[in-house]
């Protein structure tokens, strides 16, 4: 027993010598390591006194949009995507808010919440039930230029979701009782607005530069008296009117072919005919830019913070000066870095942010400057507004130029990740006519900016002289300090000034 004993002690010796032997090679090799290391840190030692630079923009390589179409004229267009097995099918109606007849406003907004609340056979519950048990989501909604209905579906499900999109799209039953709840729920929305400072914001700054005659100038949803006054009839005569294949276009992008696609758009949307006379085409009535700077205050007493809304009337998505003013927005107030956030929430800590925006519409949408910021500094955030408003009409540095163009391209591919991306994208192109080129060239575009059609840009669409000032907030409060800036004549609202009377 001793012996073994004795043996195995000098096994274990010599296995320890081994291990120790190995840890000595593995120290020699990191000593050479960290001797090269050095010798290279010596030789080629990072400058850290500047940011890195920002590489190429990533190239954009977008498959081909392949056009088609049904045998009643309806546009198909189709981009292949094979990464992954699902597909997304949406159908663009040209008709939106902007196309509501007379002063029904809200019933296109109403008319596209209602296409999933009763269809064909289907009931609201019965099609929310068949669209989940396939994997698949549909949705509808409106904007200002167009009316969408969406489809998002695993492509293994894709036939037998496009017959539930069908009676969707082209058979929707407008339910009496459906209609009441979503009357409801829009004026309980409107009730909560009322309370909702950014909302009365919103709706106050729309209202000073359209009027309550535009339909700019009054929310998508509608007012109380029209919410309350719809009936099934205007949603049916309204959708008859706008939801027709020469006023509509449908965009499948996926993992789809068009030989197998095609067929299946022709069985369920082929055989769709309109079923009554063409809207009329609305125009808007007249609207002036303001003439002189004047203040709008909104009391809303005890209001933690104050909500500013500054500009006016701004541009067309047709304009020529779509990249120019992309890249001066994104100066003044549209990315992060912007003038407005770092010096009102950086610099000075009045606000957890503040931006700035060109709403473009088929028609001229507004461009707002816009913050929350603390009651007790109302006043000087104001003055710090147009100080950045004012600053923009400067020539831009060279450094902030390029910073701003790498900002507005480094990120463009990134809104092509997904088909949902994609078909957004397409969603543009067709409503506002894109050309063919757009998406290949757009950081060509933006790269072409020059700092002097910044500026050209700044003087010719920021006038800070003449634009509308919204502020919200507790008016005791905030009033005398805003008088004292002398920015113009100050006059005064109320909620129901910008509402009516509750509902």
């Amino acid at each position: 027993m001793t012996i073994r004993v004795v043996g195995a002690r000098c096994w274990v010796l010599g296995a320890r010598c081994w291990v120790l032997g190995a840890r000595c090679r593995v120290l020699g090799a990191l000593l050479g390591a960290m001797v090269l290391g050095a010798s290279l840190a010596a030789q080629q030692a990072p400058d850290r006194s500047r940011p890195p630079q920002a590489g190429p923009p990533p190239p954009l390589n977008l498959p081909a949009i392949q056009k088609q179409k049904l045998s009643n004229g309806l546009p198909v267009w189709i981009v292949e995507l094979h990464e992954v097995p699902v597909a997304q099918v949406n159908l663009v109606i040209f008709s939106g808010s902007a196309s509501e007849p007379g002063r029904k406003f809200g019933v296109s907004s109403l008319t596209a919440a209602m296409l999933e609340q009763g269809a064909g056979s289907r009931s609201a519950l019965e099609i929310a039930d068949a669209v989940d048990y396939l994997g698949a989501d549909l949705s509808s909604g409106s904007g200002y230029d167009s009316s969408v209905l969406r489809l998002h579906v695993p492509v293994a499900r894709l036939n037998d979701a496009l017959p539930i999109m069908a009676d969707v799209a082209l058979r929707p039953t407008f339910p009496k009782d459906e209609l009441e709840r979503q009357r409801q729920q829009r004026l309980t929305s409107l009730l909560q607005g009322r309370d909702d400072p950014p909302t009365i914001a919103a709706v106050s700054f729309a209202r000073v530069l359209f009027g309550v005659e535009h339909r700019y100038g009054t929310p998508m949803s509608g007012t109380a008296e029209t919410i309350k006054a719809f009936t099934t009839e205007d949603l049916r005569a309204f959708y008859a009117s706008t939801f027709r294949p020469e006023n509509a276009a449908m965009l499948v992008v996926g993992d789809v072919k068009p030989d197998a696609a095609l067929p299946l758009l022709e069985k369920h949307f082929g055989s769709w005919k309109a079923s009554a006379a063409a809207a009329a085409a609305v125009k808007f009535p007249p609207v002036e830019q303001p003439s002189a700077r004047t203040v709008y205050l909104v009391d809303k007493p005890g209001a933690p913070q104050s909500q500013i809304r500054i500009g006016w009337i701004g541009v067309p998505r047709s304009t020529p000066d779509y990249f120019p003013i992309l890249v001066l927005n994104t100066i003044l107030g549209g990315s992060f870095s912007s003038r407005l956030n770092m010096n009102l929430r950086e610099q000075h800590g009045y606000t957890y942010g503040a931006s700035s925006s060109f709403d473009m519409r088929a028609s001229a949408g507004p461009f707002v400057a816009a913050a929350g910021v603390q009651t007790d500094k109302t006043a000087e955030a104001l003055k710090e507004f147009f100080n950045e408003l004012t600053g923009i009409l400067q020539t831009v540095p060279a450094e902030e130029l390029a910073r701003a163009k790498n900002y507005v391209a480094l990120r463009y591919p990134s809104s092509f990740e997904t088909t949902g991306d994609i078909s957004r994208r397409l969603e543009d192109a067709l409503v506002y006519h894109l050309p063919d080129d757009y998406f290949s060239k757009y950081v060509q575009n933006i790269q072409a900016v020059t700092a002097a059609d910044v500026q050209r840009v700044g003087q010719k669409y920021i006038a800070p002289g003449r634009f509308a000032v919204v502020v919200v907030g507790d008016r005791k409060t905030i009033e005398p300090g805003i008088r004292a800036l002398n920015l113009g004549v100050v006059k005064l609202m109320s909620v129901d000034d910008v509402f009516g009377p509750k509902p």
